[in-house]
């Protein structure tokens, strides 16, 4: 018997990507030496202490057990710590953090705690798919605001219409940015902060990216005097320690909308594995070690090889100053499904199509540094086929 999906599934966009994921896996099958730029999932392993100490907490009894839907005091209080230090903002951390099971989980439950059938909410795009996908579970009508190069990849808030804003409950907010690599200065976040207590409208800020970066370190949201009043931000173990898998990360910000999420999560999930609660303590304890500097060292040295490599053959690219991606422009007369299929097609290398990611993304792909330097350059020696087939079409 087959069941008809709900009619919340049959409204989600489309999976743009099933014909590209089809010839990668027909491709690594046939023996092809495939170069992965696609998926944003960190190569470098998790830093020795944080294993340990998952060892070690996992090896007590205690940690067997449902843990604390609010997580270990302890780790409220590691989280508290570190954000102070490395922001400047004080948070409370009986009400103003909740870890979470990876920053997608909470952004995703995030519209179920706050939105009505029928509210707004405002998602720059392209965007981080979950944006809408949470809005699209909750009841919430999407209003795109599409972020180009021509605006540096930044809402253009104050051209929202008013009877939009009006009946918006919600802002989502990215940056550093997946899929466009683009940077949010204080100044932006402070006219989002004022936006938003105009309309009472709740900001998520999407900070997972905030400690990838090769210039200035990246502003938290709540650095604006009177954020806390309309923000919440995410921030994610995931690329910060390479714990992608480990599933760990954490709201902070406005009380009442932690409070409101923490309430969503009690009624869906029993809180993260306390070992790895222990293991997220360690973590931010040990964040200042060597192995960060050394780590975005690695990504600086693979983003500089992948650009100057695309420069050499003529690609104008903007060299990112955060995150370990690069928005490619693709080559006149081509999509970005086509772009991609070519690449696979003729030089064995997976990037992902823009416009799987917004509107606004078609006529650029997205290519991952999650691969070694030397894979990069592998790449770079394939291109030119490509290069050769475009301009013989």
């Amino acid at each position: 018997m087959e069941f008809k999906r709900s009619k919340r599934l049959e409204v989600l966009p489309p999976y743009l990507f099933a014909e590209i994921d089809r010839k990668k896996k027909a491709a690594i099958a046939a023996g092809r030496d495939i170069i992965n730029l696609g998926i944003g999932d960190p190569d470098r392993p998790t830093p020795d202490f944080i294993i340990e100490e998952l060892g070690r907490a996992a090896s007590e009894a205690k940690n067997h057990r449902y843990a604390l839907d609010l997580g270990l005091p302890e780790l409220r209080l590691a989280f508290s710590q570190w954000f102070e230090k490395r922001f400047g903002v004080l948070l409370d951390p009986e009400s103003e953090i909740l870890p979470l099971i990876g920053a997608k989980e909470g952004i995703a439950h995030l519209p179920l705690s706050l939105i009505n059938p029928g509210d707004v909410v405002l998602i720059p795009e392209p965007c981080y798919p979950p944006y809408v996908s949470g809005t699209i579970f909750a009841g919430g009508k999407p209003y795109w605001l599409p972020i180009t190069s021509a605006n540096e990849f930044l809402p253009d808030l104050e051209n929202i219409p008013q009877e939009v804003a009006r009946k918006a409950r919600l802002l989502y907010l990215n940056y550093p940015n997946n899929p466009t690599a683009a940077v949010a200065d204080l100044e932006f976040f402070r006219s989002a902060v004022d936006f938003a207590g105009r309309y009472e409208i709740l900001i998520a800020q999407d900070a997972a990216y905030s400690e990838i970066y090769f210039d200035e370190p990246s502003p938290s949201i709540l650095q604006v005097e009177g954020a806390k009043e309309v923000a919440v931000e995410f921030h994610s173990l995931s690329k910060t320690f390479n714990m992608t898998g480990w599933r760990l990360g954490f709201a902070v910000g406005n009380a009442s909308a932690v409070k409101a999420l923490s309430e969503i999560k009690t009624n869906i999930d029993s809180g993260v594995f306390q070992a790895i609660q222990y293991a997220g303590i360690a973590a931010y304890q040990g964040y200042s070690r060597p192995w960060r500097a050394e780590l975005l060292a690695t990504y600086r040295a693979r983003r500089d090889a992948l650009v100057d490599g695309l420069e050499s053959l003529e690609w104008e690219v903007l060299r990112p100053r955060a995150t370990f991606y690069v928005w490619i422009p693709t080559p006149d007369g081509f999509s970005s499904v086509d772009f991609a299929s070519m690449l696979l097609d003729k030089a064995d290398i997976v990037v992902t199509p823009g416009i799987g990611f917004g509107p606004s993304g078609e006529g650029f792909v997205r290519a991952a540094l999650t691969v070694d330097e030397e894979r990069i350059k592998e790449a770079l020696r394939r291109l030119p086929e490509v290069v050769s087939a475009l301009t013989s079409s």
